[in-house]
């Protein structure tokens, strides 16, 4: 049986984890407080029976610590920890130095750069980036970044395992901050920041825009698929006339700024833009899921993008 490691059980790392249980690979989970292992079971269970309610956790493991990993058939090791540099730097050196040759590295970081990450490892060549996003065994996307010492080989064993599991891996060739999918999505979020401090819509309308106006074409067709359908021309005169007027801030918005100084993150915390009660955020997280199961039914079933 294939083998596959993930340091972190938190929320990520037990939904990587479901993804790896249902491929049918035996995974080992490290997680250093054992009293929270009850947990971290009953979340990785949930999770692959969202993805097939005849699948089964049986083959997860959970481990204290990287010494008490057993390597036998491992195949990849993804890092799921806090983002914080000090800590991801100092695990990589220690699986660096625990995990067999050959055997690939790989941060989930959502923005911090692999190079620095693996700057102290012998080994660097072997460590890249398998990005992910909440929740990971319900997206089909992730990227799969290559840092400035990562080989080929690394890159095409990701790659391929990302593949063979049921995911939709994305090559990302430069280890640049935010990587591809974030730089998109963070430069559509610090437009609709602007657009909430300046009054010109409500989170609703924003919200709304997206879900219901140009995001909802992008289940069948990507930005620059649905561009050369609907004429190039088209969208070249638009941004000519648009572009100028667009924000160019380097930091989020007011809105959310002051949100975050206050202490108000969202759903965790009970208020956010919206103010949550733990039922109404059960409620639309479980709506949210349950409609991101359905459309990956719809991508599976459409028609894949052209070649080049």
């Amino acid at each position: 049986m294939r083998g596959f490691v993930i340091v972190g059980c938190g929320l990520m790392g037990c939904d990587i984890a479901a993804q790896f249980l249902r491929a049918g690979w035996k995974v080992q989970g490290v997680a250093p407080e054992q009293s929270g292992w009850e947990a971290t079971r009953e979340r990785v269970q949930k999770s692959v029976a969202q993805l097939d309610p005849s699948a089964s956790a049986n083959e997860f493991t959970l481990r204290a610590s990287v010494a008490d990993i057993d390597w036998t058939g491992v195949e990849l090791v993804i890092e799921a920890i806090p983002e914080k540099f000090e800590l991801k730097a100092q695990l990589f050196e220690e699986l660096d130095r625990a995990a067999p040759a050959g055997v690939p590295l790989a941060t989930n970081t959502s923005g911090m750069r692999i190079t620095e990450i693996a700057k102290n490892c012998k080994s660097a060549n072997r460590m890249g980036g398998l990005h992910f996003f909440l929740p990971a065994h319900l997206v089909p996307a992730v990227e799969v970044v290559r840092g400035e010492r990562t080989d080929d080989a690394t890159m095409h064993a990701m790659y391929a395992i990302m593949k063979a599991v049921g995911w939709i891996p994305i090559r990302v060739e430069k280890d640049v901050p935010g990587f591809l999918a974030n730089r998109l999505q963070h430069a559509l979020m610090r437009e609709a920041y602007a657009i909430l401090d300046e009054g010109l819509a409500t989170p609703e309308d924003v919200d709304a825009a997206v879900r219901y106006g140009f995001g909802f074409r992008y289940i069948a067709a990507g930005p620059i698929l649905q561009k050369d359908l609907a004429g190039l021309e088209t969208n070249y005169r638009a941004g000519v006339s648009i572009y100028p007027h667009l924000n160019n801030g380097n930091k989020p918005g007011r809105s959310i700024e002051s949100l975050v100084e206050q202490g108000h993150y969202g759903t965790k915390t009970g208020k956010g833009f919206w103010t949550w009660t733990k039922e109404d955020a059960s409620t639309q997280r479980a709506a949210y899921e349950s409609t991101l199961i359905e459309a990956a039914g719809l991508l599976a079933k459409g028609a894949r993008a052209p070649t080049r």
